[in-house]
């Protein structure tokens, strides 16, 4: 990827994500981390998941006003 910065339309760092993702489901991951993820809901952890995922959409809220979502 070169260091020129694309803006919005970044169609490299697109592709690139696009080839990770399918690299990771085809290597058959994905049950794996959604049983792991689901451990960590219903684990020590699930205040702090749930504290971070407040606070993600809380930010996400306060950066794009037109946006509407449930809380």
């Amino acid at each position: 990827m070169t260091d020129k910065n694309q803006g919005e339309g970044n169609r490299e760092a697109a592709r690139e994500y696009n080839d990770q993702t399918q690299k990771f489901v085809k290597a058959g991951s994905v049950e794996e981390f959604a049983r792991e993820a689901v451990q960590a809901l219903d684990g020590a952890e699930a205040e702090e998941l749930r504290e971070a995922e407040a606070k993600g959409k809380a930010k996400a809220l306060e950066e794009d006003p037109q946006v509407h979502r449930d809380k």
